[in-house]
């Protein structure tokens, strides 16, 4: 199949530039396996699950991982994204993608405020690999004050002191990811309150949302792409939440296109299996889904793995034909936008 095979229209206007208030007050467009879709509200979710069912987050917090500065030497602009450590958790050490006014090369010295980064080797591509001159807590005290929201580039606008709390799911836990996973920006207490009230157990693993899950395709052929790996770790707790799930029958509910991805890469030989990984998993028409069974997810950008995961999910002609008549309804679309629960299409049963 080619990348052109998963494009849509959408006007400009329908591109969220900031969060609604509350979190929940967010739309919800429902796309059964069969039927017609239904026009909801976010809150509407915990009646359209059942008893018995397992609602499966990622709680990966976003870093303040966008630092904007200047060569130190030079003067001439400089700016990273740090996608992931390369050793320890919150190390001297980093993977980064980086943009300058001239290429960025080895040796050279970036200054960020308080903070400085020396670039260690250029990989290509626009990533790098870099030291930055703190580590620990002390890392983690100076992106709190250079640092900013990486926000995604098609909100036009520069991260507020807002941002710093909406662009946070309300249980990220485990800091370390370049983007936050957006399916579960809507989710409140009193929406998980009404989830427990009706019987649906929840859990959570761990992604650190990097360049596997944001970066566009190179090639129009899907056959072409290749997926940068992105860290993940699944909870004993969770596995056991899925297997009892499973044995009395319940539907796995997975918030956003990471949590999928890292259940689908966590299950191998029958069975969840717990602890951390890498993975690189590419879902595209024709994957065989093993673990979920439902999807809560935004609205992506057309032409993108995420979408694709979504209409191999829900069938591509069905999940385009929402997409259109959300155009035509005026929801609001990308990270800060309005959500999607979708039912995995049928003749394609999860095994477990």
């Amino acid at each position: 199949m080619k990348v052109s095979d998963f494009d849509f229209e959408l006007p400009e206007q329908l591109i969220a530039q900031a969060p609604v208030t509350p979190r929940d007050a967010s739309r919800l467009l429902v796309l059964p396996s069969r039927g017609r879709v239904a026009h909801l509200a976010f809150t509407d979710l915990p009646a359209r699950l059942r008893a018995g069912d397992l609602v499966i987050f990622n709680d990966t917090r976003v870093i303040p991982a966008r630092l904007v500065g200047h060569k130190a030497d030079t003067g001439g602009k400089a700016e990273l994204l740090l996608i992931e450590p390369l050793g320890r958790e919150m190390g001297a050490r980093w993977r980064a993608m980086g943009q300058a006014s001239k290429a960025l090369k080895p040796g050279v010295r970036l200054q960020f405020g308080a903070l400085e980064a020396t670039v260690e080797a250029a990989l290509g591509d626009g990533f790098y690999d870099v030291l930055l001159d703190r580590e620990g807590a002390e890392l983690e005290a100076a992106l709190a004050r250079v640092g900013r929201v990486p926000l995604p580039p098609y909100i036009r606008r520069e991260a507020g002191a807002d941002d710093a709390e909406r662009y946070q799911t309300i249980f990220a836990r485990s800091p370390g990811s370049a983007a936050a996973p957006t399916a579960g920006l809507h989710f409140t207490p009193g929406v998980l309150a009404a989830l427990e009230a009706r019987g649906v157990a929840r859990a959570a693993v761990t992604l650190h949302v990097g360049p596997g899950t944001f970066l566009p395709f190179r090639a129009e052929s899907l056959d072409e792409h290749r997926m940068h790996e992105e860290r993940y770790e699944v909870p004993e707790a969770t596995v056991r939440a899925f297997e009892a799930c499973r044995a009395r029958g319940g539907r796995v509910v997975a918030v956003g296109t990471t949590a999928l991805r890292t259940l689908e890469s966590a299950f191998s030989g029958g069975r969840l299996a717990g602890g951390p990984g890498r993975t690189s998993l590419f879902v595209r028409p024709g994957y065989r889904f093993q673990t979920v069974d439902l999807l809560v997810t935004n609205f992506h950008l057309p032409r993108t793995t995420l979408l694709v995961l979504v209409c191999a999910f829900g069938g591509r002609e069905r999940v385009l034909s929402a997409y259109r008549e959300a155009v035509r309804e005026k929801y609001r679309f990308f990270s800060y936008g309005d959500a999607v629960l979708v039912e995995r299409r049928e003749g394609d049963p999860a095994s477990g």
